[in-house]
């Protein structure tokens, strides 16, 4: 007779093995699925989806203008454990995408330089709107160049 099913007498206890950690698991609360679930990108890449198609045609500027940038798409090989839609037809066909979009990947410094640049492309361009409203400005009433920003969650706190 195996350990396992012997019982003491008056004993309401369970085998040692049956409440081992790797036996019990917490259950997860459940949550809506999600279109674009991803899964974590590897190391030294970041994830994002491009969009290959609006309206039932083809958006091929928009995939060439990403893969220019340093976007390439990833093939389900890469992300092994995960079951991902993949594409069926036309030029991504192989690679992991839904709903006219494709996943792809970029090296996480190329994404730092790109949002560099377009940081610093956007505080020229205020700058360049602060400057012509400022040229206007007449002495006795002074334009405030006060920027807040407020980002709030469920209801106020009055």
């Amino acid at each position: 007779m195996s350990e396992e099913n012997v019982e003491t007498a008056g004993s309401s206890r369970k085998p040692r093995s049956a409440s081992s950690r790797n036996t019990t698991s917490q259950r997860k609360p459940w949550t809506p699925p999600q279109v674009l679930e991803t899964p974590p990108a590897p190391d030294g890449m970041r994830y994002r989806w491009i969009r290959t198609a609006i309206r039932g045609e083809e958006d091929k500027s928009n995939v060439h203008m990403r893969m220019r940038e340093g976007f390439e798409p990833v093939h389900p090989s890469e992300v092994e454990g995960y079951s991902l839609p993949v594409i069926d037809e036309g030029k991504n066909a192989g690679t992991v995408g839904v709903g006219g979009l494709m996943l792809a990947k970029i090296p996480d410094e190329t994404a730092e330089e790109r949002n560099a640049y377009y940081s610093r492309k956007t505080d020229n361009q205020m700058a360049a709107v602060d400057n012509d409203l400022m040229k206007d400005e007449h002495p006795s009433m002074p334009i405030s160049r006060e920027r807040k920003t407020r980002v709030s969650f469920g209801a106020s706190n009055k």
